[in-house]
């Protein structure tokens, strides 16, 4: 019986950009952990991406996994991707290679030369060889990532939709917890839905949310918990009624009613 299985990036340019990764002499041991190695993506490397999303870091989970964005933050991003009708057709990238010690190793090392030119090296591979309509940063890191990737001529000649967004695991404001706390599998969206910033275009045509509230317009702190039987009310695939700035993003890369075209 033959298994099906993932064999990680066996084709041109990715071969290359896997064997070619830096190592301790680009990323400080005192700023990273270098130790645990290079985690490069997840998602799809055979030119079907449509959505980009850049991440931060990886943590213990992607460690283990070696895969990026599959702990909390990798949970709640997929509950967003949902929203906006992303199935199966994205790719995940982080702005470094290796996991950081805090915040700070992060801001210490953010224009760092070969961090920037092995990161672009993989956003002109992936938007070489891929329709991206939709590019989704996390965080401000990320957002940084992109900006560089965006003063570059190449990258100038992309003009994908944008949205940077809060990080999916910034602690949530006190007032926002206990509101959560009282919901059952996101019910109970309709009193407070003003506290929340909606997904909507800015300047640029640059949106931003906050993925920290369980409102309409963004992923939710994903409670553990599992909705027997409903699947329609679980918040990692529910779509937000009454998100206006979400259905706008969602027609304007061509995801209609949730379902992925790739």
């Amino acid at each position: 019986m033959t298994h099906l299985y993932d064999p990680g990036p066996v084709g041109e340019p990715y071969v290359s950009l896997v064997g070619s990764y830096p190592g301790a002499e680009v990323y400080p041991p005192a700023s990273f952990r270098v130790e645990w190695g290079p985690i490069f993506h997840r998602g799809r490397l055979d030119g079907s991406a449509r959505l980009l999303v850049i991440g931060q870091d990886p943590a213990q989970s992607e460690a283990v996994v070696r895969r990026i964005l599959v702990g909390e933050a990798g949970h709640r991003t997929q509950g967003l991707m949902a929203k906006l009708g992303f199935a199966r057709s994205y790719l995940l990238i982080n702005t470094f290679l290796y996991s950081v010690y805090g915040q700070t190793g992060g801001e210490q090392h953010k224009d760092d030369q070969g961090i920037v030119d092995y990161r672009n090296s993989w956003l002109r591979s992936i938007f070489g060889g891929n329709t991206i309509e939709v590019v989704l940063a996390l965080g401000s890191l990320a957002d940084d990532a992109w900006q560089k990737w965006k003063q570059m001529p190449v990258g100038q000649s992309y003009s994908p939709a944008y949205a940077h967004v809060t990080h999916p695991t910034e602690p949530e404001r006190p007032d926002r917890a206990r509101k959560q706390l009282g919901r059952q599998c996101g019910e109970a969206e309709s009193g407070d839905r003003g506290d929340a910033r909606q997904l909507e275009p800015g300047a640029g045509g640059t949106t931003s949310t906050d993925l920290s509230s369980g409102h309409a317009g963004s992923a939710g702190p994903l409670r553990r918990r599992v909705c027997a039987g409903r699947p329609d009310r679980d918040p990692r695939v529910r779509r937000a009624r009454g998100a206006p700035g979400v259905d706008a993003l969602a027609r304007r890369v061509g995801a209609a009613g949730g379902q992925d075209r790739s």
